[in-house]
């Protein structure tokens, strides 16, 4: 290759497509091309997008246009589209936005080079007809097995036979996502994502643990588990209670403070995955739980299980377990024949369970789902109103909530410096608070003369003990300590 290329790849929604765009990167960079941070400075932009909901769809649209205007400017000479939103569009996107030099489906990922070469070049691409992925693997787990893993390189040249691509780290900071497993095999009947991610694959125990030890080496203190499905794990090795195995062994290895599980589906969640989580060194008892809903009627429509009762007795459970153990989730309002009394019992449901963390979505059509089809849709101004009650109500229990949490002592990994005016010089997140979607704790220096030391040494990246002395929002401020005392369930650090 006589010409370095540069290209930046810019990253739209949740943190299994940061792992995407990581890999994506891993084989950019692995073939010769020069990634930059702005894309201002690159030749090609590869705008990693989302397709969730209309939302996400909108900002993605909105990313790949101005990502246009640098070409026209003429500071860019490539605006390429991948990640969900391409993937389940493709030809249709493609001629719905011009803009886009090309429009790259999941397929096309381990040529990316190639492709990105060919678009510089001049060479027209023609994107691919969208099709329903999980037609593309066999129906019973146990024969997905096969063909996973390839003997390649990790982005700074460690060999790795068990990664499925690259990884190059694109942003620095002591925490990141890891993949567990990809494509989900539940049908509700609101979500696209199985059509166009494809039926569930889990990694390999193996896979994941050097992948682990591998960033580990890269800084990261806090690895947070991605998937769609996150308590499906090992269903197509032939071991459903794998994760209750492979997270001890996560968090044993050296410099990993925590190891954080995200989405976990309420039917499937065992007591036995309840008990590590809650109870395992080093891995934080957080429960990132999809409830939805907490009606019955609303939540059989939507193809899933449980109601309220369900629900709280499985909170309760987990609180006997680990009463410090945090709890988020999300709910879909509005969806069809959701009823005054539905959505009353809803509100009573989140006044009851005590969460640390709620988001809020308006339903929405879905292109390819079974709700689209449903008879019973409500007002788009209903659905808006509810979405707006339901958000301030959860931004009152949430803080109510939060409060709560005033004189536990908790463990706080420092993810940054700086932000503050008063006298906070540190923020992380304790471990009932995930990375981008959850709360913030702040940190203030102790009022302990013992624990100066303790101030004195603390980095991005450092696990510290503190107790929480007052709230703000869903926000915690928390004052470090030099006592050690308190439920210590997190590893000393990398000397230990």
């Amino acid at each position: 290759m006589s010409q370095t290329r540069t290209v930046s790849v810019v990253t739209l929604g949740c943190a299994r497509n940061e792992v995407d765009s990581e890999e994506l990167a891993g084989r950019l960079a692995a073939d010769g091309w020069r990634l930059v941070e702005d894309a201002e400075d690159a030749e090609v932009v590869l705008v990693n997008t989302c397709g969730f909901v209309e939302a996400a769809k909108k900002d993605s649209i909105d990313t790949l246009l101005a990502a246009a205007e640098l070409k026209r400017q003429g500071t860019a000479t490539s605006v390429i589209a991948v990640g969900c939103l391409a993937e389940r569009y493709g030809q249709q996107l493609a001629t719905a936005l011009p803009e886009a030099d090309a429009v790259l489906g999941f397929d096309d990922y381990p040529d990316i080079s190639a492709r990105l070469h060919s678009v510089v070049g001049g060479e027209q691409h023609v994107s691919h007809v969208p099709q329903d992925r999980r037609s593309l693997l066999p129906i019973a787990p146990a024969a997905r097995a096969a063909g996973r893993g390839s003997d390649r390189a990790l982005g700074d040249g460690v060999r790795a036979p068990w990664i499925t691509a690259p990884r190059l780290r694109l942003g620095g900071g002591p925490v990141a996502p890891i993949k567990l497993a990809t494509g989900c095999d539940r049908r509700c009947s609101f979500c696209a994502i199985p059509s166009f991610r494809g039926a569930f694959v889990s990694r390999r125990p193996t896979e994941i643990l050097t992948e682990a030890r591998w960033l580990a080496g890269t800084g990261v203190r806090e690895l947070v588990l991605v998937s769609e499905n996150s308590t499906s794990y090992g269903k197509d090795l032939g071991d459903l209670r794998l994760l209750e195995t492979l997270l001890p062994e996560l968090a044993a290895i050296d410099e990993i403070e925590r190891i954080r599980v995200s989405y976990l589906q309420p039917a499937e969640l065992r007591p036995g995955l309840i008990d590590v989580i809650a109870g395992t060194t080093g891995v934080a008892p957080y429960f990132d739980l999809s409830f939805q809903h907490a009606s019955g009627a609303v939540l059989r429509r939507m193809r899933r299980f449980g109601d309220s009762a369900r629900f709280l007795q499985l909170l309760d459970q987990i609180r006997q377990r680990c009463p410090q153990a945090g709890v988020r989730s999300n709910f879909i309002v509005g969806f069809p024949g959701e009823s005054d009394a539905d959505y009353a019992e809803l509100e009573r449901f989140l006044t009851e369970a005590r969460l640390d963390a709620i988001g809020v979505f308006g339903y929405s059509d879905e292109d390819g789902t079974e709700a689209a089809g449903f008879t019973g849709k409500l007002d788009a101004r209903l659905i808006a109103d509810r979405v707006s009650r339901l958000t301030m109500l959860a931004e009152e229990l949430t803080a109510q909530r939060a409060e709560e949490r005033i004189g536990e002592i908790v463990d706080v990994l420092v993810e940054e410096t700086g932000h503050d005016g008063e006298d906070t010089e540190f923020d992380g997140r304790a471990a009932h608070q995930a990375p981008e979607v959850d709360g913030i704790t702040f940190l203030r220096p102790p009022q302990d003369p013992d624990a100066g030391a303790v101030w004195s040494l603390i980095r991005v990246g450092s696990m510290v003990k503190a107790r929480a002395v007052a709230a703000s929002g869903v926000d915690v401020i928390a004052e470090v300590i030099a006592d050690p005392s308190g439920p210590d369930r997190t590893k000393a650090g990398p000397d230990r």
